[in-house]
C-alpha cells in the first residue's frame, strides 16, 4: 500500500501531483461545505451527466456552485458560438475543464482536470459525493434529465476513430407528419407502428410475450424522403430520438456503448443511417446485439439505406431485427402534383404550370423536385414570367452531366470525366 505523504522523496512525481490535485480538492469541498466528499471512479462510457452539467453551466442554475480553479493560470473561462438563440450570438461560461463544480443539495461534485503528459495535455474526469446513496439518487435523476432534454433535441452519435462522438443537435426546422409525401400505404402504416409502440405501455407486451421492441428498414434511392420521413419522427412521437451514423470506424465497442446510451432513453426510437456501411469485421457483432433478449428492448429501430443490394441479409432472413422492409421509390405523378402544391409552386406559376410539372418530371427525386421548384422561383423572380420547359430542360442536363460524371462540356468536345 503507498500512503500519500507529500514530504516522502520515494513517492512517483506523477502520482504526488495527482494524489495533491484530489487531497486539495477534497478539502476544498469540505471547507465550502462541511462534509467529507469521496471520490468515485467511473467505469461507465454513458456519462450523460457531462453534458447536462455543460447545459448548468452555461444557464448559470442556482443548485449549481462554482466551488475552485484547479490550476492557475490555465483557463477557466470559455466561450462558443451559440447558434439555438434567437439572435445567433457567442456565448462566454466558465469551462468545464480545470474547474470543479458541486451540486450542493445532490452532495455530488464534478471536475474536468487537466493532465499533463509527454505529448500534451489530457483530461481525467473526476466524480467525487457525500455517500453512495448521494450518488445512486444523483445518477437516478440524471436519466430522468437526459430523457427530458432528448424530447427536444435529437441525441447524434457518430463513430469516430477515437470513439463515439455524442452531440445533442435541436431541430431547427420541424418537419410535421404533413410534410411527409409518400405513398399513403406505407405512411399509414410506418406511423401507425411507431405510435402503437409508445401508446402501449410493457404490461401489453409482456401479457402477450411480445418482445417490446420493433424494426423497420427504409431502403431507396438518394432524394426520395428517408431524411424527411425521420425528421418527421424526431418531431411527432412522445420520446427521444437518437441518431447513429455509421462508419469506417464503427466497431464492437461503439456498437455497446450506442444500444447502452439508447437504453437509457427507452422507450425512444433509435435511426441506423446508412446501415449498409458497417464493416464487415463489426456486422456479427451487431447481430448478435439486435438478437439480445434485452438489447434492443424499448427500442423502435429505423434503418436506413440507398444501397439495399449490399445490405446484409441476416438482418432481413431472421425474425426479431427489423419487422418490415419498406422501399421508399420515385415518386409519381399524383406525388409530384402533391409536392408542387404543398410548395404553393401554383401561386406565382398557375394551376396549369403545376400539372404540366408534375406531368413531365416522371423520374425525378423529390430532392430533384425542390431544385425544380428554387429554380423556377428564382426564374420568375429575375425574369418575371416562367418558362418551364427551359428551366427543366436546364436542370435535366445538368443532373444528366451528374450522371454520366462529364464536368464541362464546350464546342469542341467533352472535358473532365465522362463515360
Amino acid at each position: 500500500m503507498i500512503v500519500y505523504d507529500q514530504q516522502d522523496p520515494h513517492l512517483s512525481t506523477r502520482y504526488a501531483d495527482y494524489a495533491r490535485i484530489i487531497a486539495g480538492i477534497e478539502k476544498k469541498l469540505w471547507e465550502q461545505y462541511g462534509v467529507e466528499y469521496k471520490l468515485y471512479a467511473s467505469e461507465d462510457p454513458n456519462v450523460e451527466y457531462w453534458a447536462l452539467l455543460e447545459d448548468d453551466v452555461r444557464a448559470g442554475v442556482d443548485k449549481l456552485e462554482h466551488v475552485v480553479r484547479i490550476y492557475d493560470r490555465l483557463e477557466e473561462w470559455t466561450f462558443l458560438y451559440d447558434g439555438d438563440k434567437p439572435e445567433p450570438d457567442f456565448d462566454v461560461h466558465r469551462s468545464l475543464k480545470n474547474n470543479v463544480f458541486a451540486y450542493t443539495e445532490a452532495g455530488v461534485a464534478l471536475a474536468r482536470m487537466p493532465v499533463f503528459r509527454e505529448h500534451g495535455i489530457s483530461n481525467d474526469d473526476l466524480v467525487f459525493a457525500v455517500s453512495d446513496e448521494a450518488l445512486l439518487k444523483f445518477l437516478a435523476d440524471v436519466r430522468v434529465r437526459q430523457r427530458q432534454q432528448s424530447l427536444k433535441r435529437v441525441t447524434v452519435f457518430t463513430d469516430g476513430r477515437h470513439g463515439i462522438n455524442r452531440q445533442l443537435e435541436p431541430v431547427s426546422r420541424a418537419v410535421s407528419r404533413d410534410d411527409v409525401i409518400m405513398p399513403p400505404e406505407i405512411k399509414q402504416d410506418i406511423y401507425r407502428s411507431l405510435d402503437r409502440f409508445f401508446e402501449e405501455d410493457r404490461s401489453f407486451y409482456e401479457k402477450y410475450d411480445i418482445p417490446y421492441k420493433r424494426g423497420i428498414l427504409l431502403y431507396g434511392h438518394p432524394g426520395n424522403g428517408k431524411t424527411t420521413l425521420v425528421k418527421s419522427i424526431a418531431g411527432s412521437v412522445p420520446g427521444p430520438v437518437a441518431y447513429w451514423q455509421i462508419t469506417e470506424y464503427t466497431s464492437s465497442e461503439s456498437i455497446e456503448e450506442v444500444f447502452e446510451a439508447a437504453g437509457r432513453m427507452m422507450p425512444m426510437v433509435l435511426v441506423i443511417e446508412d446501415i449498409d456501411s458497417m464493416p464487415t469485421e463489426a456486422r456479427s457483432f451487431f447481430l448478435n446485439t439486435l438478437d439480445g433478449a434485452t438489447s434492443k428492448e424499448g427500442i423502435f429501430l429505423i434503418g436506413t439505406t440507398n444501397y439495399p443490394e449490399k445490405i446484409d441479409p441476416g438482418l432481413m432472413n431472421r425474425a426479431g431485427r427489423f419487422d418490415r422492409a419498406y422501399e421508399i421509390t420515385l415518386p409519381d405523378e399524383a406525388l409530384r402534383l402533391e409536392y408542387f402544391r404543398r410548395k404553393k409552386l401554383h401561386e406565382f406559376a398557375g394551376d396549369e404550370t403545376v400539372v404540366e410539372a408534375a406531368r413531365i418530371t416522371e423520374g425525378f427525386t423529390f430532392a430533384q423536385l425542390g431544385e425544380l421548384y428554387v429554380s423556377a422561383a428564382l426564374h420568375w423572380h429575375e425574369e418575371g414570367k416562367l418558362d418551364l420547359h427551359e428551366v427543366i430542360q436546364g436542370l435535366r442536363g445538368e443532373l444528366d452531366k451528374s450522371r454520366k460524371g462529364v464536368w464541362l462540356r464546350n464546342g469542341e468536345g467533352r472535358m473532365g470525366f465522362h463515360f
